[in-house]
């Protein structure tokens, strides 16, 4: 039998797929804390972001990574819209 070419610590396909889904919304968040005008608010809302996903940053339940990815973009949908109905 041949071995692999991958190394031990390969992601899945769906796990590749999850990851990138992951690092989108992060990226979103990113862009939407940017268009915050006040700059402390902004820096506030940035360190959450970083430290929200930091901390589950070692997560591998699929179905809790699943859950996580679908409350940020609820966060980053909330913030759109404040964000919208402040003229932002």
């Amino acid at each position: 039998m041949a071995a692999s070419r991958l190394p031990p610590a390969a992601l899945s396909l769906k796990q590749f797929l999850q990851r990138q889904k992951v690092l989108g919304v992060y990226r979103n968040l990113l862009r939407i804390i940017h268009k915050i005008p006040d700059e402390s608010d902004r820096r506030y809302m940035r360190d959450w972001a970083r430290e929200e996903f930091k901390r589950n940053k070692s997560e591998t339940n699929q179905d809790v990574i699943r859950m996580m990815i679908t409350q940020a973009q609820n966060h980053l949908e909330d913030l759109r819209k404040s964000l919208s109905l402040a003229g932002c």
